[in-house]
């Protein structure tokens, strides 16, 4: 239809969604708004988008953010980074204690919804909550927590499937709670195939055929976070893909494509104690990756990608922030999101894509109400949140990035080029493989310092008293 006819290719992109919406093999949400996937579908929806008219927020900013002093009421939420801006490891960044007891008043209640949103998912919820309590010295709830894997609730199809979990942590407890029935672990895998793990040669069998226990067929592969024998989880899921969820099996011929892989965190690197960053996910992914194609020749495909910098997280943040001003008792809808972290290609390259999904989702629904009589269009966006569709209407006017310096990013490095091509031939690209980088994107809305001159600069924004 595009090549026949371009001045249709508006309508095209409508037909998209709603074709995406209906089909249950791959998630709609996740094809559509994961824009820089090598996935043509995926280059075409992004494509359109950014032809999409919309306003510029930042250029109408001054307008519209001084309307809740005027209401009495706050129309704004807080997305916060935990590594590199709350805490480095185990330590608290000395900005962080202010920050959030000026956040809080003097019962303890937020003055504004406040949600945590990190990468991070070798835990529970309700762990990071009692740690962030800890270290704030405020009181966090586990549904102001939201963890790499947490989007994975939504998947049910898979929740019934039998899936390999790879991590560290309480895996399987973790995906008993994000509601998976039938888990295997990696430690579960070796002990049924202990002729699979022989890197290190103090962990061979020293029979030489070792009974063995067959496992159901693995149906998936969920990869939560970086695990701690990286040799054994990447020797036994290579396995895995390559004998389509079979590793007791030879390899008889290459099953392409392979069983699904869902992952949760790309980060490359990330910000603990030390005074350089650390191997993150991402790194645990690239190595994946490129040792499934010297095998076989093809690339690693994922069913989801799951985190910062995708869009899917971000929708789940802004649910978890509705949810925390209904419990404020706020009456009004929150109106603006601001995500202040420390990585232009998590934290700030996610606000940006997500704000570029909203104002998206803004022109598609104002284009059909223009037309009047015409729901399909806005039926497609309906089926692409998370709430029911009369929370359409409530979604955010924009997402705010802000980037601190006290983590992964630091004001001495040099600022990234405009210029694609330039990006791509001089300089290093620490996004994930299916996200195609667009300098826009790592370009945050504001600079400053740490956490606590960010708080202050987005109450000095929305005209409202930080005491």
């Amino acid at each position: 239809l595009v090549r026949q006819q371009p001045e249709e290719k508006s309508k095209a992109v409508d037909v998209l969604c709603l074709t995406l919406r209906e089909t249950e093999k791959v998630p709609a949400m996740m094809i559509t708004f994961l824009p820089f996937s090598h996935n043509p579908l995926v280059r075409f929806s992004m494509l359109d988008m950014k032809k999409c008219v919309w306003r510029d927020f930042l250029h109408s900013r001054d307008i519209s953010l001084c309307h809740s002093l005027s209401r009495g009421q706050p129309s704004f939420g807080l997305l916060f980074d935990i590594d590199g801006v709350l805490v480095r490891g185990r330590t608290p960044i000395p900005a962080a204690k202010q920050c959030f007891r000026n956040l809080v008043d003097g019962n303890g209640k937020y003055r504004v919804p406040v949600v945590f949103v990190t990468n991070a998912g070798n835990c529970m919820r309700q762990a990071k909550a009692e740690q962030l309590s800890h270290l704030l010295e405020v009181e966090v709830s586990p549904d102001q927590v939201m963890l790499s894997h947490s989007p994975l609730r939504m998947f049910s199809h898979f929740h019934r499937k039998c899936v390999l979990v790879s991590g560290q942590g309480p895996v399987t407890e973790v995906a008993h709670n994000l509601g998976f029935h039938n888990v295997v672990t990696i430690d579960m895998l070796r002990e049924a195939y202990p002729l699979l793990d022989v890197v290190d040669h103090n962990r061979r069998p020293k029979d030489v055929l070792p009974p063995t226990r067959e496992l159901p067929l693995i149906e998936a592969v969920i990869l939560f976070g970086e695990p701690i024998r990286w040799e054994t989880n990447l020797q036994l899921i290579v396995d895995v893909l390559l004998t389509n969820g079979q590793p007791g099996n030879p390899v008889s011929s290459l099953h392409y494509p392979h069983i699904p892989v869902l992952a949760c965190n790309m980060d490359l690197m990330w910000m603990a104690e030390a005074k350089n960053p650390r191997f993150g996910h991402g790194m645990f992914l690239v190595c994946l990756e490129n040792i499934y194609k010297k095998i076989t020749g093809h690339e690693l495909k994922y069913e989801a990608l799951i985190g910062k910098p995708s869009v899917i997280t971000y929708n789940y943040a802004e649910l978890l922030v509705r949810q925390q001003a209904e419990s404020l008792g706020w009456a009004e809808p929150v109106e603006r999101l601001y995500a202040i972290g420390d990585n232009p290609m998590a934290d700030i390259y996610g606000a940006n894509l997500y704000n570029r999904y909203l104002q998206a989702s803004q022109e598609t629904r104002a284009q059909a109400q223009v037309k009047g009589g015409v729901t399909e269009v806005t039926e497609a966006w309906q089926g692409l949140c998370l709430g029911t569709p009369h929370d359409v209407g409530c979604l955010p006017e924009a997402c705010l990035s802000i980037l601190v310096c006290t983590g992964v990013y630091s004001r001495d490095e040099q600022d990234l080029p405009s210029d694609p091509q330039q990006t791509v031939t001089e300089r290093i690209f620490h996004g994930h493989r299916d996200f195609r980088f667009d300098p826009s994107l790592t370009q945050p809305s504001f600079v400053v310092q740490d956490v606590r001159e960010a708080v202050e600069l987005i109450f000095q924004q929305e005209g409202c008293p930080l005491e």
